[in-house]
């Protein structure tokens, strides 16, 4: 696949930004919101959700779990697509929210801040067989980095929605 030098010297530039940059980053926006209501079935496109301080969003069947919230970069995944095959959507990778905007990489006990919503975000998270059942070659292509996102526990009560500012909150 070709790929001009811009495409290239963005792609170096993302890469270079350190896990203690990502104050660099300092907004972005949220650009989905989804809700996964049984384990293992579809994930269902919301405009807003209610998340619940130490449990997670309201109508999730991850709500009480160790994942409250599950969420992925549009450009790693816009990457992967590019890697594994132009259909692949978002959604497949059964995240809660899509953020674009800031890096998720390297972020362990870090707070992100999703509108009104504060998220300790406690590590990547892995890839597993479910994203080969939606595409050949996926998992794989998620597992590097963080490209499969991130999750965390929810700090506090608060309604998001589609559109809200993401941003890093300074270190303590």
């Amino acid at each position: 696949m070709y790929r001009s030098r811009s495409y290239a010297r963005a792609v170096e530039c993302w890469r270079s930004f350190s896990p203690a940059g990502v104050e660099g980053l300092a907004m972005g926006v949220l650009e989905a919101i989804w809700l996964k209501r049984a384990h293992g079935g579809p994930m269902d496109p919301v405009d807003e959700a209610v998340a619940v301080e130490g449990r997670g969003l309201e109508g999730g069947a991850d709500f009480d779990g160790h994942r409250q919230v599950t969420l992925i970069e549009r450009e790693v995944f816009d990457r992967v697509k590019a890697e594994v095959d132009d259909s692949v959507e978002p959604v497949m990778r059964r995240a809660n929210l899509l953020v674009s905007g800031i890096r998720l990489e390297g972020t362990r006990d870090r707070t992100l801040a999703v509108g009104d919503l504060r998220i300790h975000i406690h590590g990547e998270t892995r890839p597993c067989g479910r994203m080969d059942e939606a595409c050949e070659g996926l998992m794989n292509a998620l597992d590097p980095h963080w490209r499969g996102g991130a999750h965390g526990s929810v700090l506090n009560d608060a309604t998001i929605s589609v559109g809200d500012e993401v941003r890093w909150e300074e270190s303590r």
